[in-house]
């Protein structure tokens, strides 16, 4: 009788390993799609930013400046300059006739600029304490008043066609983080609020290779 049963298992297993396709889950790498094609300019121009608003202890053009031209430069074969203008009114960035008359080395750039404002503010909030104890209190959790500092990074950026004077990409970004820390410096904090803004943006205008999941099926 137990033979019998085993064989009738075996006989089942046989006819679902048969019936039903075997199936594998992949992750592989597939390139990005991008905004705008770099390879089409020879020079990109970055411009100085106009700055609405700025905490003491940063020149936060000269930062973003520096910043993006040293991370453009190993990303970019092209050659990578600063230009000062002058950010006269509102509507400057949609403006051809500004862009197109302004003087640059290379037949065909793409100018680099945008708005920006960094701030700062304290944030008070109540929170609980909660106890380490194995057991449950029959008291209920301490409360205590808690101050958080904030940053926030905001960055309009255009980027704009030399030779048309078009914005051929154009974004907002606004990151803030809290930090225990009240003496977390400004520095320190733009560091950390400028890298999450290039992770996006590069993903966007250099593309790159993201990780997506594929499943191989066979009869």
């Amino acid at each position: 009788m137990k033979k019998n049963k085993f064989a009738l298992l075996i006989a089942l297993l046989v006819l679902v390993s048969c019936s039903s396709p075997l199936h594998w889950k992949l992750k592989i790498e597939m390139p990005r799609r991008t905004a705008i094609d770099l390879a089409q300019f020879q020079e990109i121009i970055i411009t100085n930013f106009w700055v609405k608003k700025q905490t003491k202890d940063i020149n936060l053009s000269q930062e973003l400046i520096d910043y993006f031209k040293f991370s453009l430069e190993k990303n970019f074969k092209g050659k990578i300059v600063s230009k000062e203008i002058s950010f006269n009114h509102d509507d400057i960035f949609s403006n051809q006739d500004f862009w197109k008359n302004l003087a640059h080395s290379s037949p065909r750039a793409l100018y680099f600029t945008g708005v920006a404002s960094y701030g700062q503010e304290i944030r008070k909030a109540i929170l609980e304490e909660r106890r380490s104890d194995r057991f449950e209190s029959p008291f209920k959790a301490e409360k205590k008043l808690a101050e958080r500092k904030f940053y926030t990074l905001n960055l309009d950026l255009y980027l704009i066609d030399s030779t048309t004077g078009d914005v051929i990409y154009k974004r907002e970004f606004k990151e803030s983080k809290g930090y225990r820390n009240p003496n977390q410096t400004a520095y320190f904090a733009f560091f950390d609020l400028i890298q999450r803004v290039k992770d996006k943006l590069f993903r966007i205008i250099l593309g790159g290779e993201k990780i997506e999941e594929r499943y191989l099926i066979s009869d």
